[in-house]
């Protein structure tokens, strides 16, 4: 499908070069506001979507040539370090125009910005002659032959039933996806298709879809799940009729009726949840056995299995479900008798402040005698997150990591070495590096210090090959943009650098874009926090103090502030020190990766702590003689919108004026799951809800206020950035507002970008 020229193999390693490098421009910066939209941003066009071949002698992933966002599918073959386009879409591929409404909100949960091809999986064959991807494409499934080149459209879509969430078996011999609320199977061999569920679509249920909850809030973005031998495939039942539909209109549209509207059964704080079960069906057909679960769909407010959180298959073909209470204070790991459904309690943990959910459940099934099955787990227990072994009855027989620092992700275990792969904060919660520890002690001897095995300060994502040998490491920092290496699983050494760019991307020098500088403060209590400077040039403005805006976000779950290329490639707080405003980011208490202790600041007080450590950096700023008193604002979008007009009211002598993107201006208008996490329950806790309310404290606002959002937003619904213009209007307190009719929760489109922009500059320019 590929021109000569694209079939040439493709080198994609730049040359090094040193920051000292860079020439020097003019004191005056040529720095226009649409560089601020230009996607995608400096040093980020970066192989994504990396992994092995089965066999482990090739590297696939997506990559765009043209410095674009379309992206092809490229591999290295790791025998002779020869890179390769491979696929290229015959139509060009995925964009915002082709594809279903339902893909659309996919890709909204998602946060997914690529076009062209978005995904792929390699298909595992017997035959070592044989390699080939399996792509999805709005046109529909292909299958691509990596030796012959061949591409074949293997299953075409049907505009008006779109194949969703496809993906091949563990042996490769079929495929699965849903389509029209219904769980399908192809047999890759003879091209047979079977529909495996029924019955959906008549009862307004969905099979083998993850409802909205669990794609916004839980990670969970798949409702079905292959088991090890491929013979079956556990799949969600959904029900959603016991949440009332929420009616969005695009008022934007020139049409009325149906097509100017949409419908979504949101489940508003203190309501009901969907109904979720769980069942198995063979590939061979034949009825679904159900599983001695369900769900939510209650109004019990107690109700101690809400959320289906995790499914994971384990050796043996058993089936493990990790079930959140509606408090997030108990999780329970059920096992179940696929045959009948019977149900055992593995293992129950409750924690008062909350559960944090994670991907850390991992099976020890290779027949390793030492282990005997069992799993790891991941505990907070301690405060910090670390693993666990169990055996397999779910008893703990001791933790594998210690200490006040958190296990992000498990990268790899290697069962006949004893030896675990993990990623975590051990050197500090500004990096993520990959360490490696043993799977046990003997004669209940200490732990030893898991050994670190990626050398370089900043944020590291690993993968590794199947045999356990060599992994790569994507790697970035403040001062390095993101760049690929292969490197021994033994000692991190690198093997060969397979993309690598430093300070060499044009638009970098252009703009003579410098990384910010990260330093510590402390909270009123003492405790640590972490803050990022960008410091307007003194050559061209002066020396300080500076007019400044602070980009907030604060919310939980997030860390802001960390040792990445994100900030230095922050297109936005760059522009505004380009013209002489100080930008400054901080992570409140109540924010991810520094453990429970650290988050609980969040629990029953959204808007309070959160906005007394954004209070405490603008005082620290003042104080260190970098911000000018009466000249500090801030900015924000969805928890950092909220969080941007919850400090302007309530220090009204503190912040002069606040841009509020899409924020949650009452939280008994967001979801169950986030907000009943941090809030409890509404009728549990109504003058808690009352009091995080932004509408409670605009008597008090002083500064100036600019609201943002999109009218067909379903995350963050448009409904609260209505109900804070009435307390406006009733308070007589001034206001600006800036709606996207066409936008959802945040805006896609050029325009509308390039827009936002310069009226946010118009808003600063005007008021601080």
């Amino acid at each position: 499908m590929q021109s000569t020229d694209e079939n040439k193999k493709r080198k994609l390693k730049m040359p090094v070069t040193d920051l000292t490098d860079v020439q020097n421009f003019d004191d005056s910066v040529f720095f226009p506001i649409e560089e601020i939209v230009q996607y995608p941003l400096p040093g980020c066009v970066v192989p994504s979507s990396i992994s092995f071949s089965p066999d482990d002698n090739f590297i696939a992933y997506l990559f765009s040539p043209d410095q674009t966002l379309n992206r092809k599918v490229f591999i290295v073959d790791l025998k002779t370090s020869e890179q390769d386009l491979i696929f290229s879409p015959p139509d060009g591929g995925l964009d915002e125009s082709n594809i279903s409404p339902e893909e659309k909100l996919r890709r909204e949960r998602l946060r997914e910005r690529g076009l062209g091809v978005t995904q792929y999986e390699w298909v595992k064959t017997t035959n070592s002659k044989k390699k080939a991807i399996m792509v999805p494409l709005p046109a529909g499934i292909y299958i691509h032959d990596i030796y012959n080149s061949e591409t074949k459209l293997k299953l075409p879509s049907i505009p008006s039933s779109p194949i969703i969430d496809p993906h091949l078996s563990p042996d490769g011999s079929m495929l699965a996806f849903v389509r029209d609320s219904e769980l399908h199977a192809l047999d890759m061999f003879s091209n047979e298709l079977k529909q495996l569920t029924d019955g959906a679509k008549e009862s307004g249920l969905t099979h083998g879809l993850a409802e909205y909850i669990a794609q916004e809030e839980m990670d969970r973005k798949t409702g079905y799940w292959w088991s090890p031998d491929s013979k079956h495939i556990a799949f969600t039942e959904v029900d959603c009729s016991g949440i009332p539909l929420f009616r969005i209109m695009h008022e934007g549209k020139s049409s009325v009726g149906l097509e100017a509207q949409e419908d979504h059964p949101y489940p508003f704080a203190g309501a009901s949840n969907a109904k979720v079960r769980l069942g198995v069906v063979s590939v061979d057909g034949g009825s679904t056995t159900w599983m001695d679960l369900q769900c939510g769909g209650m109004d019990q407010h107690n109700n101690e299995e809400e959320y289906l959180a995790r499914v994971n298959w384990i050796h043996g073909n058993i089936l493990i479900a990790q079930v959140l209470n509606r408090h997030h204070t108990k999780i329970k790991l059920l096992k179940f008798d696929i045959r009948n459904g019977q149900r055992k309690t593995l293992l129950v943990e409750e924690n008062n402040t909350w559960i944090n959910l994670h991907d850390c459940f991992t099976s020890l099934d290779k027949g390793v005698a030492k282990f005997s099955g069992g799993f790891i787990w991941a505990s907070e227990k301690t405060g910090f997150r670390h693993l666990y072994r169990h055996d397999v009855n779910g008893t703990c027989l001791g933790p594998i990591t210690e200490g006040e620092w958190m296990v992000e992700q498990i990268a790899g275990v290697n069962e006949a070495t004893g030896l675990i792969y993990f990623t975590g904060t051990l050197d500090g919660p500004m990096e993520s590096n990959l360490y490696c520890a043993k799977l046990f002690t003997d004669g209940g001897q200490p732990l030893k210090a898991p050994v670190r095995l990626t050398p370089s300060k900043g944020k590291h994502i690993v993968v590794i090959d199947h045999r356990m040998q060599r992994f790569i490491d994507i790697h970035e920092s403040l001062d390095c943009p993101p760049r690929v290496l292969l490197c021994s699983l033994k000692d991190g050494s690198v093997i060969m650098p397979l993309f690598e760019q430093q300070f060499t991307i044009p638009r970098f020098k252009r703009l003579q874009l410098e990384p910010p500088e990260i330093v510590e403060i402390q909270a009123k209590d003492g405790t640590l926090l972490f803050g990022v400077l960008y410091k307007p040039d003194v050559s061209r403005f002066g020396p300080p103090p500076y007019k400044t805006m602070i980009n907030v976000y604060g919310g939980p779950s997030v860390q802001l502030v960390c040792n990445s290329w994100v900030h230095s490639i922050d297109m936005r707080a760059q522009y505004l020190r380009n013209q002489g405003i100080l930008v400054w980011k901080l992570d409140n208490r109540g924010t991810a990766r520094r453990g429970l202790k650290f988050e609980s600041h969040a629990k029953h007080n959204l808007g309070q702590a959160d906005a007394d450590d954004q209070v405490t950096g603008a005082h620290w700023l003042i104080e260190q003689g970098l911000a000018k008193v009466g000249h500090i604002g801030l900015y924000g979008w969805s928890y950092g919108g909220y969080l941007s007009a919850m400090a302007l009211a309530r220090y009204p002598d503190t912040f002069k004026c606040a841009v509020a993107g899409a924020p949650v201006t009452s939280w008994d208008g967001y979801d169950t799951f986030y907000t009943e996490k941090l809030m409890g329950l509404p009728s549990e806790n109504r003058s808690t809800y009352e009091s995080s309310s932004v509408m409670h404290h605009v008597h008090k606002m002083k500064g100036h206020l600019l609201l943002v959002h999109g009218m067909i937003d379903e995350n963050v619904h448009f409904r609260h950035t209505a109900r804070l213009v009435n307390a406006l209007v009733d308070a007589r307190k001034p206001y600006e507002l800036l709606i996207f009719p066409d936008e959802r929760h945040m805006p896609r489109r050029h325009r509308d970008r390039l827009y936002l922009e310069e009226r946010i500059w118009d808003f600063i320019q005007r008021n601080l």
